[in-house]
């Protein structure tokens, strides 16, 4: 019996949403759909834009937040994706600080010098302070790290041809990059202050820390990191170095630290020891951990934005005490109240770190996502 041929419908190929990449190479790029490439130029704008709409003050407060999410995104890498422990964050901070004043202000490097020097010798300590994360981990590490505060609140104090000892030394170092002052600026016309070269300046070096971050995490030693923070016994067995990544890791993260130091410095103009040794240094370290709990532990934009939460929240409560009545708070300017302005802001950062970590551990990176998973699958969402 002869074979019946039967006529097929030729099947339509359904395409890929363009939103999605369509090969391997597309997952790699940076910027890999339309609405990353338009919140890029977006916040390029605001970049630009935001100092002349703005006052000095408000650009204060936005300059150290800045200059918090360097620290914060060195501090992400070596906890959130490496597993590394560190309440020793504040001594490589204090490093930075004084290497803008020993070599910006007493030997006078520009900027182009000394702020990488900072990051050179930042990293440099760090590959020293490395070698402990191979044979200590959790609690351990966290209490030799915080020893690192003591032993740098010695050094600080007493190398005072450096630091200038107890009475501190000045930091102010140049901050120009060829003809363009950060400190005078000039372009188009227009004369700027020295508050709206600092937010250039230090959003300027969080766009290129976060750029550095971004492609070490995507790249082979992120991997690397994330399986040593995951599982470091079945790392080591499939071929990780857990000598080199966690020691990298120490190295990276304390040259972010550096970083941030040094453009705490040029900010401040003014450091001593008790800003970055013992309790208040430990203080501070802690400050940073809130900043990558609160964000969003093992992402970039989570230390930028738990920075600026945990950095310009309590200027703002600050501000508004001054300007109005917060029911039950005094206010700087005196009046009946429990709490000062001060105690309020400590209750506040303790209840964000302690509700975080109780409900959602992943930090407001982890909320965002939710939320726009919930609109995005809407109506079928629960």
């Amino acid at each position: 019996m002869a074979a019946q041929l039967v006529p097929t419908r030729r099947v339509r190929r359904v395409r890929a949403p363009r939103t999605l990449p369509r090969r391997p190479a597309d997952r790699l790029k940076l910027f890999r759909t339309p609405t990353q490439k338009l919140t890029i130029v977006v916040l390029l704008v605001v970049y630009i834009m935001l100092p002349n709409l703005l006052t000095d003050f408000w650009l204060d407060v936005l300059a150290r937040c800045g200059l918090a999410a360097v620290g914060a995104i060195g501090l992400n890498l070596l906890t959130g994706y490496t597993g590394q422990i560190s309440l020793g964050h504040a001594f490589f901070i204090g490093c930075g600080a004084y290497v803008a004043g020993y070599f910006g202000v007493q030997q006078n490097l520009p900027l182009a010098a000394w702020l990488p020097l900072a990051a050179v010798i930042g990293a440099v300590i760090g590959a020293v302070i490395g070698p402990f994360a191979l044979r200590l981990r959790g609690d351990y590490l966290a209490i030799v790290t915080v020893g690192l505060l003591y032993v740098g609140a010695h050094i600080f104090t007493n190398w005072t041809s450096v630091t200038g000892g107890h009475a501190g030394t000045a930091t102010a170092a140049p901050v120009a990059i060829g003809p363009i002052d950060f400190n005078h600026l000039h372009a188009f016309g227009q004369i700027y202050t020295r508050r709206q070269g600092m937010f250039w300046l230090c959003w300027g070096v969080v766009a290129i820390v976060a750029l550095i971050a971004t492609n070490i995490v995507r790249s082979r030693p992120g991997r690397a990191m994330q399986a040593v923070r995951d599982q470091d016994v079945a790392a080591e067995v499939v071929g990780v170095s857990l000598t080199r990544y966690k020691i990298g890791a120490f190295a990276v993260s304390s040259a972010f630290a550096a970083v941030a130091g040094g453009l705490f410095g040029v900010v401040q103009q003014f450091v001593n020891p008790t800003d970055f040794g013992g309790a208040p240094g430990l203080v501070l370290s802690i400050s940073y951990v809130a900043m990558i709990i609160i964000g969003g532990i093992a992402t970039i934009r989570g230390a930028v934005i738990g920075a600026v939460l945990v950095v310009g929240l309590p200027q703002v409560i600050q501000h508004f005490s001054e300007q109005t009545h917060i029911p039950f708070v005094k206010s700087t300017t005196g009046g009946s109240g429990v709490l000062s302005v001060f105690a309020l802001n400590q209750i506040i950062f303790g209840l964000l770190i302690i509700v975080f970590l109780l409900f959602e551990s992943r930090g407001l990176v982890a909320l965002f996502e939710r939320a726009r998973g919930y609109f995005r699958s809407w109506p079928f969402s629960r």
